[in-house]
């Protein structure tokens, strides 16, 4: 069973930057806007530019590496709640919901080593509480995004410094498991691979092998 995790932020909170200290051959990028990424080298990632939902869980159910990335999985409900604006009723709802339930299960069914990112807007509730951005309700009430993921790490300007946030507050949703992660730490996404695979016992990213046939 592989691993999702919730990457949570505004835009410019540095979700897409945290992936910067990733080597281009450890990581499988689903670019949803297709949009460059935001530091020097991004040209270099292998990506998958404006997939759709069946494309990303294909390439899943693959698993052909060990980490994988949607950024931004917001936009994968957005692009498709307005694909559907001008039909009526509320089945499409439903349907947009299943759909984006169907591909957190695909991540969930990848193997034991393997960890699937998605970089996620973040929205607020009547309350002023952190919630998941999504589209209609269901996901909402009946199925909880930031429930079926074990880590969920909050994107936060600090000072101008771009930080990661693991601690529950109360209001936010950030959570780790103990000892995983330090509360607070710089937007390195690799560093939190690393942790967390030394944490679960995982595989590192690329076998060892491997990682010395690249650099020769």
């Amino acid at each position: 069973m592989g691993t999702a995790i919730l990457v949570l932020g505004k835009s410019g909170s540095g979700k897409s930057t945290s992936l910067r200290n990733f080597s281009p051959d450890e990581v499988g990028i689903f670019n949803v806007l297709g949009k460059p990424l935001p530091f020097r080298g991004g040209a270099k990632f292998p990506q998958a530019n404006r997939p759709v939902y069946r494309q990303i869980i294909d390439t899943m159910r693959k698993n052909n590496l060990r980490c994988y990335v949607v950024d931004d999985s917001t936009f994968l409900m957005q692009n498709e709640n307005f694909n559907r604006a001008r039909e009526k009723g509320y089945d499409k709802f439903t349907e947009m919901a299943l759909h984006f339930q169907q591909l957190i299960s695909a991540a969930i069914s990848t193997d034991q080593d393997t960890i699937v990112y998605f970089l996620h807007h973040v929205d607020e509730d009547a309350n002023g509480n952190e919630k998941v951005m999504t589209v209609g309700k269901m996901l909402d009430e009946k199925w909880n995004i930031a429930g079926a993921c074990p880590v969920v790490i909050d994107c936060v300007v600090e000072d101008g410094n771009h930080v990661f946030v693991t601690e529950n507050n109360g209001r936010n949703l950030a959570k780790a498991p103990m000892g995983s992660l330090p509360e607070k730490m710089d937007n390195d996404l690799k560093a939190v691979d690393t942790a967390l695979r030394e944490y679960w016992g995982m595989k590192p990213i690329k076998d060892e092998q491997e990682t010395k046939g690249t650099e020769q």
